[in-house]
């Protein structure tokens, strides 16, 4: 009998170490943070492609990414998709001007001061619970049906998120920094320029960000009043010939409209809050 050991099979433990191991060998290539949180909006437009390539939903009721393509191909070879995007874009930056400025002036005064909190603030949640399309009789009455009254339905529905957002930022900067401020001999003058409105930048900020959102979603109604050019206007128009394309290609823009305007509030925000620094997950 041989005095060679014989050796004992491995046993699941060591397969799995092994396989650990072997595992621990191989390098991953990291995604950047853009191209990961593409994977969802690609794999959305895929499944969107295949199921109107598939006849599972008709032109008629929901054109596929490629007609879609196609539309904003031809509008704007003929010039007509940029003269709509800009008009849209000029609409929305008036009324988004007066809107901001409006707001900023009233949170102001109803958060400064006593007597204009009393007077102004109890108006102004009064007014923001009326709905923005309920005053479009009113508008049309008061201004017409020209350029104005899409301009005044874009600044009413900016105006509320910018007032409450920079009013409740002013009401909650920390009282202890109004007692340094005082300590360090600041009068009503430099509190306030020092330390009541660098402390309420973050709150208009977020209420900026719910103005530009919420221009884009009242540009969409006001645009098909009685409009002659706009993206608004062309979906009115794209709604009586059935043309799904240039709907969802509408949608789209204001989707990316809103995208970008955002993504812009979040570069003045990393300018502006250069001194705050907060939890990043």
């Amino acid at each position: 009998m041989s005095t060679t050991e014989i050796a004992a099979p491995a046993t699941p433990i060591a397969w799995v170490e092994a396989a650990t191991q072997a595992g621990g060998r191989r390098r991953r290539v990291p995604l950047p943070r853009w191209a990961r949180r593409l994977v969802g909006p690609l794999l959305l437009v895929a499944v969107w492609q295949a199921l109107g390539s598939l006849g599972v939903t008709s032109a008629q009721v929901l054109a596929p990414p490629s007609a879609v393509i196609h539309a904003a191909w031809e509008l704007g070879r003929t010039g007509e998709l940029g003269a709509n995007l800009l008009a849209s874009l000029q609409r929305a930056s008036e009324g988004l001007a007066i809107g901001v400025a409006a707001g900023v002036v009233l949170a102001l005064v109803a958060g400064l001061f006593r007597l204009g909190d009393d007077l102004v603030d109890s108006s102004m949640q009064i007014l923001r619970g009326l709905p923005v399309l309920g005053l479009l009789p009113l508008v049309i009455i008061w201004f017409g049906v020209g350029e104005l009254p899409k301009v005044a339905l874009v600044a009413f529905g900016t105006l509320f998120p910018v007032y409450v957002n920079t009013y409740a930022a002013i009401r909650g900067v920390d009282g202890r920094l109004v007692e340094s401020g005082r300590a360090f001999g600041l009068g009503r003058a430099g509190l306030i320029r020092y330390v009541i409105l660098p402390g309420a930048v973050p709150g208009f900020l977020v209420g900026l960000r719910f103005a530009l959102t919420a221009s884009w979603l009242v540009l969409v109604i006001a645009e098909q009043l009685n409009a002659t050019s706009g993206i608004g206007y062309l979906m009115n128009q794209a709604q009586s010939w059935y043309r799904t394309d240039i709907i969802v290609l509408g949608l789209l823009i204001y989707g990316l409209l809103g995208l970008v305007s955002d993504a812009l509030v979040r570069l003045l925000e990393r300018r502006l809050l250069v001194w705050r620094h907060g939890w990043s997950a």
